[in-house]
């Protein structure tokens, strides 16, 4: 049986933002609540977070009156029987996470809406230090972080090695692993960052010069000028032509070639959040594996879009993001973890309408934009 707030007496209809069509968004003030299964939680939602994939799905591939959008936080207001038992958390509790929204497959999920329904294990509890607005920064980044490093990468032969980091205050030793970070100032760089340090390893980042000190505070061990014409000979220069890993947070033509070149002598492996260039990859077929994460997989369930962005259901991605964020919430519980940095809006859902639409043509450069809508 579930678990409602006594307290609380949940609506049968809510406001969300959902989508029309391509590229158009509107509030609706009648939409069905998300149904309450037995591994999820209902939220009701205190903050959203716009990601670049709002703008980007809403043009491409909208689906018609689902409720989008990715990241969230807010207060458990509900729990579900398997949710309940796992005592994970209770109701009243702060929490982040991300869920799969303007899923046509799913049209009452969305973190767009007065009240979320997202999956227990795909949660964080935010410590009473960190605001609701800062929590809304973290889902889709620690998912999109893990799964690149820790599964697609394989950095770690155990998340047990990032779940009982004490902070490494004494450094990686010289015999750990380079990673690069490909755009080290996004929101995904900035905790891919944060997580490689605290894992021992030795992450380094490329990104403009002006948001070199954001990727040094977030564990960044050196950090190199994209920009730079001999960016890639600096990097084999510092890791002494030995590096193996890279994660491209950017993914356009010039990152790849950028991480490609990178790469040490006998090459490695290569993951970007986007279909990377063939071309490019083959250049050095034989010593790089590349290929591309779709995050949208961590939850398990198909990924119903079209062309090479659809996938079939990955119940072991959804088994890895468990484990992943258990991993992380140990490191937020002792005070590990720090939110990317943020630009509150406080315009409700007109504003997060205008969010997307600012996502569409202007980068968001070392912070994430995110609405207060409680």
């Amino acid at each position: 049986m579930p678990s409602f707030c006594p307290s609380l007496s949940l609506p049968q209809r809510q406001t969300a933002v959902v989508a029309q069509g391509p590229g158009k968004l509107a509030i609706r003030h009648d939409v069905p609540m998300p149904v309450l299964a037995s591994d999820t939680v209902i939220v009701k939602t205190a903050a959203v977070a716009i990601n670049p994939a709002d703008a980007k799905m809403l043009d491409y591939s909208a689906a018609a009156g689902a409720i989008h959008g990715y990241d969230f936080a807010g207060t458990v207001v509900a729990l579900g029987a398997n949710a309940l038992a796992s005592g994970s958390f209770k109701v009243g509790d702060k929490v982040a996470g991300l869920v799969h929204g303007m899923n046509k497959l799913k049209p009452d999920t969305g973190a767009f809406a007065e009240y979320v329904g997202a999956y227990e294990d795909l949660l964080l509890k935010l410590p009473d230090h960190m605001s609701f607005e800062e929590g809304a920064s973290l889902g889709t980044g620690v998912a999109t972080a893990t799964l690149g490093l820790f599964h697609e990468l394989s950095v770690l032969t155990s998340l047990d090695e990032l779940r009982n980091s004490t902070g490494n205050a004494d450094g990686p030793s010289q015999e750990s692993k380079f990673v690069l970070v490909a755009g080290g100032s996004t929101a995904t760089g900035t905790r891919a960052l944060q997580l490689l340090k605290l894992a021992g390893l030795r992450p380094i980042a490329t990104c403009s010069t002006s948001n070199f000190e954001l990727a040094r505070r977030y564990g960044a061990e050196e950090v190199f000028d994209y920009r730079s014409d001999t960016c890639a000979e600096d990097i084999r220069a510092y890791t002494d032509n030995e590096l193996a890993f890279a994660l491209d947070c950017v993914t356009q033509a010039d990152t790849t070639q950028l991480c490609y070149a990178a790469l040490g002598r006998a090459g490695g492996r290569y993951v970007s959040l986007e279909p990377y260039r063939e071309a490019i990859s083959e250049s050095r077929a034989l010593t790089v594996q590349p290929s591309w994460l779709m995050v949208l997989t961590i939850f398990g369930h198909k990924v119903a879009l079209d062309g090479e962005y659809g996938r079939e259901a990955q119940p072991e991605d959804r088994e890895f993001g468990a484990t992943a964020f258990a991993a992380v919430q140990a490191l937020l519980d002792r005070g590990l973890i720090d939110a990317h940095p943020i630009k509150v809006q406080k315009e409700g859902w007109e504003g997060v309408i205008r969010g997307v639409d600012t996502i569409r043509s202007q980068a968001m450069s070392g912070q994430k934009l995110v609405y207060t809508v409680a």
